[in-house]
């Protein structure tokens, strides 16, 4: 058996799942979320746990079974706790700031770069600490928004400038070292 499938979820106070065959829906605190799985894998609520069975040990019912349970886990820490994304912007006149609920980065370039969050999805900016915090329910979509906000200024590997996450390692290269006589 998979060892990440066979695992047991459980679920917190406060949160109520409904499975309707394949169709996982999970409400809490934080938010609703929805999703449709494959029917060959069993999913089922016994009180407060779910289970999550696969039918054979083919290779690919094998990678379906633990995906599955990983992805109702991400549902229900997602609606219970929340997720979250650290960016920490590095370089001289690079900052971020809120306006409303609408993040506005000064990266360098002629004009701000203004990013507005998707449904669900809320920003925190921090001036001192130069950090900007992307929070939501959904782990695919924090993700995805604080991916989308690092593309904008990658950092680079000679003075480390740009928009990184927070504890990432940026390799630096010595650069130019001079005529070889």
């Amino acid at each position: 058996m998979s060892r990440i499938g066979k695992l047991p979820i459980t679920v917190p106070a406060g949160v109520t799942v409904d499975i309707n065959g394949g169709h996982v829906k999970v409400k809490g605190p934080k938010g609703e979320l929805e999703r449709t799985f494959s029917p060959q894998i069993a999913i089922e609520q016994d009180g407060p746990e779910i289970k999550i069975t696969r039918p054979s040990d083919e290779p690919a019912m094998r990678a379906l079974h633990g995906t599955t349970r990983a992805l109702i886990n991400n549902m229900v820490h997602g609606v219970s706790q929340g997720w979250s994304k650290v960016l920490e912007i590095h370089g001289v006149g690079y900052r971020a700031e809120l306006k409303g609920s609408t993040l506005v980065m000064s990266l360098g370039f002629s004009h701000p770069v203004e990013i507005v969050p998707p449904e669900g999805v809320s920003f925190a900016a921090d001036p001192k600490a130069r950090t900007v915090t992307v929070t939501g329910p959904n782990k695919e979509v924090v993700g995805q928004v604080a991916s989308e906000i690092r593309g904008w200024r990658p950092p680079e590997p000679y003075k480390g400038k740009g928009v990184r996450y927070l504890g990432e390692y940026v390799r630096r290269k010595a650069g130019k070292a001079g005529k070889a006589g």
